[in-house]
């Protein structure tokens, strides 16, 4: 079944729940679809009055900053023992080039790179935690993180939303395209940084001495 023709079988509060806890179990560090959810509800507000969209960008928006800060303390707790943990455990998600690249987009961008990290697909399930093991300031942390959050998710239920009340005619059609589109845009990034995440990986792998090269040195 079509995301939004599930969506509409539900009460509205349930929608503002669910939308609420897969965005927070995303930002948290729990691959989930959370754009393709948001996308979905905030169409489905466009059509059905009983669906507040300030209260469903609300919703998401709290669900993103607390889900992060979630992924803030485990990751602070955690710290490089936990990124091990995970990278063997779900290697797709935490390869060590996937975690090289987003360490080297924290080097680059400090506590922006929480703000930036939300519109990013695969960055999003690493901000918190990452922020946490290399110990950012909280409140660097907090700042980056709530900004983004609100203008990630509020933004998208605003916009998606106006552009479905505007196109109504339209909207079945641009109910696919919609989700068409999140979803091509959450595969490019991901593509993008799997990319760069491989690219990282060889040149870490080609800088470590070999066996006999360590042998020599000794």
């Amino acid at each position: 079944m079509h995301v939004q023709e599930w969506l509409e079988t539900i009460p509205a509060v349930s929608i503002y729940a669910l939308v609420a806890l897969v965005i927070g179990l995303e930002s948290l560090g729990i691959p989930l679809p959370g754009e393709i959810v948001l996308v979905s509800a905030a169409l489905l507000a466009s059509q059905h009055g009983e669906i507040n969209p300030f209260v469903l960008g609300a919703c998401a928006s709290a669900g993103a900053v607390i889900g992060d800060s979630i992924g803030y303390a485990i990751g602070r707790k955690g710290g490089r023992p936990l990124l091990a943990w995970l990278g063997a455990k779900f290697p797709k998600h935490f390869g060590e080039g996937h975690i090289a690249t987003a360490e080297r987009s924290f080097e680059k961008w400090g506590m922006w790179a929480v703000f930036f990290g939300r519109f990013v697909a695969l960055l999003r399930i690493f901000a918190g935690p990452l922020a946490g093991v290399l110990r950012m300031p909280y409140w660097k942390f907090l700042i980056a993180n709530v900004l983004g959050g609100i203008i990630w998710a509020g933004g998208t239920t605003a916009v998606i939303y106006y552009v479905g009340v505007v196109a109504e005619s339209w909207l079945k059609r641009f109910s696919w395209l919609g989700l068409v589109l999140a979803v091509l845009i959450g595969l490019t990034s991901m593509l993008v940084l799997k990319r760069k995440a491989k690219k990282m990986q060889g040149e870490k792998q080609g800088s470590e001495p070999d066996a006999e090269t360590v042998g020599v040195a000794e």
